[in-house]
């Protein structure tokens, strides 16, 4: 077995999980969702820190990676709309801020010529929206098996529309950068 693989194969496996991850949400199974979410969770931890720790790094696990987190969160947050647990604003805004990340990334490689072996690096902001955003679905489910005063959700919900907002500006920064240090050479 080729370890330098291991990475990517946790990422598929996060594609994969997307799936039943939708379907126990959409049958109100909230403990296994809980479960699965989790593992999915898990394996996106994992696979960064072991393609780092023992240098696994790849062009395809830096695409892979992000795809696996989008794929796996886009889906499971539309599901908590169309089950009734995420409001439609946040929705609408976490939605708009993962297609200008993508379109100004391909954007952004396309228009400043970066060479095809340079590996994507998520901001460190956008890592911390990403993981507030997965601590978002496992809260909106452990309320279903836990509930909780509004007010604690309504909370996480301007926590997260906050960190939204700031992730998406810095994208916003990191572009703006680029193009200056482009146009300086």
């Amino acid at each position: 077995m080729n370890y330098s693989s291991v990475p990517n194969a946790l990422s598929i496996l996060r594609i994969i999980l997307t799936v039943p991850v939708v379907m126990t949400l959409l049958n109100q199974q909230y403990f296994l969702a809980l479960v699965l979410f989790l593992v999915a969770g898990i394996t996106d931890g994992l696979d960064g820190w072991i393609a780092k720790r023992y240098s696994f790094q790849s062009r395809l696990g830096s695409i892979l990676d992000p795809v696996a987190d989008k794929l796996l969160l886009v889906s499971s947050f539309v599901t908590l709309y169309v089950i009734g647990l995420l409001p439609a604003w946040l929705l609408f805004l976490i939605f708009l801020r993962d297609v200008m990340i993508v379109s100004g990334t391909v954007g952004c490689f396309i228009g400043t010529g970066t060479s095809k072996d340079e590996l994507l690096s998520p901001s460190k902001l956008s890592k911390i929206n990403t993981a507030l955003q997965i601590a978002l679905v496992l809260f909106l489910v452990v309320i279903q098996l836990h509930p909780i005063q509004e007010q604690w959700t309504t909370i996480f919900f301007v926590t997260i529309a906050t960190s939204t907002v700031l992730s998406g500006a810095d994208y916003v920064w990191i572009w703006i950068e680029k193009v200056i240090s482009q146009e300086k050479k």
